[in-house]
């Protein structure tokens, strides 16, 4: 029975250590382990990850192992050394802040990176010892991005999907990376990639087009011959729990206790964890300005700020505590009186049963990270809300903004704006107040953890299958065999090959990819056979094929059908063609020539091609659909076809096809072996039009019409090779 497994940095429990030496096992209250949990408990489902903490005893290593996978959990073991260099140096001190953007807290230092690949493989070992056929993994977050491909490595038909918790940074952000390119790669080792939001998707694709050099069709990228499938899906709360925790008496008791302790405040809460990307300080200056523009609040408006410690014996955190305490203190010098204190602080976590009441008790939840993946924070308090009262102010820095746009969204950076939206939140009628809690209430049930779960699982399944089917048959050398033999068995023999990209590789230089001698002598041993006819069938123009092959015995199918010549015949042109409209699409294309560098027009006999191998990349894909999208409604009326190629916009007669012209050969010389051969989608047509028992071959990319697919035209090279000998 195929399982899931879950592989993040971190179990869904933590491991702790009594005094005497017994081992404790507290579960994660956090969204993602109470989502998954309804994954990796079941059957021989597992959850992957490291325990929390290191253990010096082998014996205590053992026993933590043993429990940990009676519960469906895989520990997997860090060094002291490794948890330092892996997790809080290149983690956290190169990947956080970059992808936060806070780019000057980053540390680019090599060390770190070799104990984040080492990792890595630890974690993918783990893996693969426990992977089986038909399993599906599921990869957690920025401190594991080189694990998908490096089971695809080990595993190359393994469903492996992605999902990245905080932001993906603009390209220009995430270029400072110096190992940039690995992390891409290691990430594009999944079948499918998941971000919070569309933006996130937006700079990962842009990253992938200025990195990689490989653009993506809707969010589909080819990489390594399979399509990677790039979407938003934004996590959830698990909604049932938070609204059943603020109704349970105990947190009703705990309110009464805080409430009868402040007395008769309006309460602002803010939660976070210790860290820079929050804005902790920027939202207690924007307090003290709001006091200060409102006098009238002071002595009836208290903020709660629960700051949860992280990592403060690092120096750019303690620094930030240290600041953070300064600003307090002294705003609640400033303002406090003998019966009221602005700032009621808390430096430590609270369990679930406090939150809860402070959810219930805030008159205003303030979120203002300066960026954030998600924060589910604002989707706790909005869930806590029975009552349906309440504001929440929203940074349009965290992922979250996108869902809640009834929230009072504001930019954290612009801190006179946050301080007007705190008026508003303190001034808003109770009805108001109803109505954007209730429509906000509405998407977090719908869209809850367990939504974000099924969905993402089941669009991995479905890019798994898609990929499943589409998949053409890789020519290995028992597929290689069954192609001779069934050539050297008949005496009637037909090949169709394309040139560009399938005999010979492309280059930026149309005209630069001239037949070399070893392809000239495989196609003259090939079309010298008696039993053969070999077909060049090609978008090139019939002037430079005939110069290129000419000399040859073999038959020309140009301008992908446009003109036709056997190999005693003269060229002739398929019927019913006209370039009238030549004229029109000509001085379109000149405007994108003019303003795109490095791109120029081909000009054949009844086509038109607009070439951009040599432009900028990214630039070059935008302006492709532009193109497109300006002839889209220009080629229905005038009877054209807009072709996309390899890096090329094609627009041609729409009776123009390389299928038709194929099936004029077959059908008038009844051949009793055919083979055909391309690379891009204008060669589908032949593989569709050409009979069942046609071997057809993909070049490149192996999802096609075709049955077979080779790698690359020195593959094809080697086939054709072989054939040539008998």
């Amino acid at each position: 029975m195929s399982k899931t497994i879950i592989v993040s940095n971190r179990l869904p429990v933590k491991v702790l250590k009594k005094n005497d030496g017994e081992l404790v096992y507290k579960p994660s209250e956090g969204g993602l382990a109470t989502g998954l949990g309804s994954i990796y408990k079941k059957g021989n489902n597992l959850w992957v990850g490291w325990p929390g903490r290191f253990f010096k005893k082998k014996d205590k290593k053992l026993e933590a192992k043993k429990k940990l996978e009676s519960q469906n959990m895989k520990p997997v073991f860090l060094a002291q050394e490794e948890i330092t260099l892996y997790y809080e140096g290149f983690s956290n001190e190169t990947l956080w802040p970059n992808f936060h953007y806070f780019n000057q807290y980053a540390l680019y230092r090599k060390s770190y990176w070799d104990a984040y690949e080492k990792v890595n493989q630890k974690f993918c070992d783990e893996i693969l010892s426990e992977l089986e056929p038909g399993d599906k993994v599921w990869v957690h977050d920025y401190q594991l991005m080189l694990v998908p491909q490096m089971i695809r490595e080990r595993k190359p038909d393994v469903s492996v999907g992605f999902f990245l918790h905080i932001p993906f940074p603009s390209f220009e952000v995430f270029r400072l990376l110096p190992w940039r390119r690995q992390l891409l790669d290691g990430v594009l080792g999944s079948d499918l990639i998941g971000f919070h939001t569309y933006d996130d998707m937006r700079h990962f694709l842009s990253a992938v087009s200025r990195i990689c050099y490989i653009s993506n069709h809707h969010g589909q990228i080819q990489k390594d011959r399979r399509t990677v499938v790039t979407d938003s899906f934004p996590i959830g709360i698990d909604y049932d729990k938070y609204a059943s925790q603020a109704a349970h008496p105990e947190t009703l008791k705990r309110e009464v206790e805080y409430r009868t302790s402040l007395g008769d405040q309006k309460l602002i809460l803010s939660i976070d964890r210790l860290d820079y990307s929050k804005g902790i300080p920027a939202r207690l200056q924007i307090f003290d300005i709001f006091l200060k523009k409102y006098p009238q609040y002071q002595g009836k408006v208290s903020l709660m700020m629960v700051v949860v410690p992280s990592r403060d014996s690092v120096e750019k955190y303690k620094d930030l505590k240290e600041e953070v305490d300064l600003l307090v203190g002294r705003i609640n010098g400033k303002y406090g009186t003998v019966n009221w204190t602005p700032i009621h602080y808390f430096y430590r976590s609270f369990p679930l049963e406090d939150l809860s009441a402070f959810y219930r008790m805030a008159d205003v939840a303030m979120v203002t990270p300066m960026r954030d993946g998600m924060n589910l924070v604002c989707k706790e308090y909005v869930a806590s809300k029975l009552d349906q009262t309440g504001v929440l102010i929203l940074s349009e820095m965290a992922g979250a903004s996108k869902e809640l746009s009834d929230a009072l969204i504001v930019n954290p950076n612009d801190k006179h704006q946050v301080v007007d939206a705190i008026y508003r939140a303190l001034t808003m009628t109770e009805e108001e107040q109803k109505k954007h809690i209730s429509i906000m209430q509405k998407t977090l049930k719908k869209f809850n953890i367990h939504h974000w779960v099924s969905l993402f699982l089941g669009k991995l399944d479905d890019v798994t299958r898609k990929r499943d089917e589409l998949a053409t048959k890789v020519v290995d050398k028992k597929t290689q065999n069954s192609i001779v033999k069934a050539y050297e068995s008949n005496n009637k023999r037909m090949l169709f090959l394309d040139y560009d990209g399938t005999l010979v590789a492309f280059d930026s230089d149309p005209q630069a990819v001239k037949p070399g001698k070893a392809l000239l002598n495989i196609l003259d041993k090939l079309s010298s056979n008696p039993k053969n006819q070999v077909v060049i069938i090609s978008g090139r123009d019939r002037t430079t094929l005939e110069s290129w092959l000419g000399h040859l015995p073999v038959d020309f199918i140009a301008e992908h059908g446009v003109w036709l010549k056997d190999k005693e015949g003269e060229w002739h042109m398929a019927e019913g063609l006209d370039n009238s409209w030549k004229d029109e699409i000509r001085d379109i294309l000149d405007i994108y020539v003019n303003k795109t560098p490095g791109s120029f027009i081909e000009e054949k006999d009844y086509s038109l091609v607009w070439h951009y191998r040599k432009v900028e990349t990214g630039l070059g894909e935008l302006r492709a659909r532009e193109i497109i999208s300006h002839l889209k409604y220009l080629a229905v009326n005038m009877n054209l076809q807009v072709l996309e190629g390899n890096k090329v916009v094609e627009i041609k007669n729409i009776e123009v096809n390389k299928g038709k012209a194929a099936s004029k050969w077959v059908n008038h010389y009844k051949p009793e072996f055919i083979m055909a051969l391309g690379d891009d989608w204008t060669d589908e047509d032949t593989f569709k039009a050409l009979p069942d028992d046609a071997y057809t071959i993909k070049v490149g990319d192996i999802h096609s019409a075709a049955k077979y697919s080779v790698e690359s035209p020195e593959v094809v090279s080697k086939l054709l090779n072989e054939l040539t000998k008998n």
